[in-house]
């Protein structure tokens, strides 16, 4: 059965620098999913959800406390969905209003209305100062919806999309990264086949017991020292030496 992944964005402008970000975040999910190496995995079906062609319905339902028959639908897709990419700009150094209307309505009847999606945050700011939004306000929004978010998210200031080679290469590192990471979630792991017994040929991650550690670490005891010998009578031929013990003393 084929999976489906749907972006929330919470762009408000045309174009939106938001939902750019999440197409990208999209592209980056099928690009993951067509090269894994279990080819029977379907790539998932995605889709983009515009919360502004929405923010009527959104904003009736959260002072009246229910959702219109469109809206309905809306949020019945999100909760089927497989797994999501909720992308919002930040306003006044958290999400947008339009945003946290939305998902306020969607866990009204069901607090935990989200629980195992998978999600992988976005947001996009004016400034990197606000990259914090991805933690301190959209992560514990989705825990509380009962979501599996995902650990690495997406924030893009202006300087990640025309800062230069290093800036865009970093945002482009980072969305390939939360791309296979939701692919991932949403298809499952991978599976490379069983792992060579540890230390046998070929096994380039061979288990090394931890007692090979330990004795590569473990200092071998010193040798005692042995105690110079000096003369106790230079006043006689007999030349009779002494260690340097305690109880040593001339003897004449």
């Amino acid at each position: 059965m084929q999976r489906t992944v749907l972006a929330v964005s919470a762009g408000t402008g045309r174009p939106s620098a938001t939902r750019l970000l999440a197409d990208r975040l999209l592209t980056a999910v099928r690009e993951a999913a067509r090269s894994r190496a279990d080819t029977d995995a379907a790539a998932p079906r995605t889709e983009v959800i515009e919360l502004r062609e929405h923010a009527v319905d959104i904003a009736s339902a959260g002072v009246t406390g229910f959702p219109g028959a469109g809206l309905r639908a809306l949020l019945d897709r999100v909760r089927a969905a497989d797994g999501l990419v909720v992308a919002t700009p930040v306003h006044s150094a958290s999400y947008s209003g339009l945003f946290k209307s939305f998902f306020d309505v969607l866990g009204a009847d069901e607090p935990t209305a989200l629980r195992g999606v998978p999600v992988l945050q976005a947001a996009t700011g004016g400034t990197a100062r606000h990259s914090l939004v991805l933690d301190h306000a959209m992560r514990p929004l989705f825990s509380h919806l009962g979501a599996t978010v995902l650990p690495t998210g997406v924030y893009a200031a202006p300087e990640d999309w025309g800062g230069g080679s290093t800036g865009r290469d970093a945002l482009g590192a980072r969305i390939t990264r939360a791309g296979a990471e939701l692919a991932a979630a949403v298809l499952g792991p991978v599976d490379e086949g069983p792992r060579p017994a540890p230390g046998a040929e070929g096994d380039a991650e061979g288990i090394v017991p931890f007692e090979r550690y330990l004795d590569a670490l473990r200092v071998p005891p010193a040798r005692p020292a042995t105690p110079a010998r000096v003369p106790i009578d230079s006043r006689n031929g007999e030349g009779r030496w002494s260690t340097g013990g305690a109880g040593d003393h001339p003897q004449g």
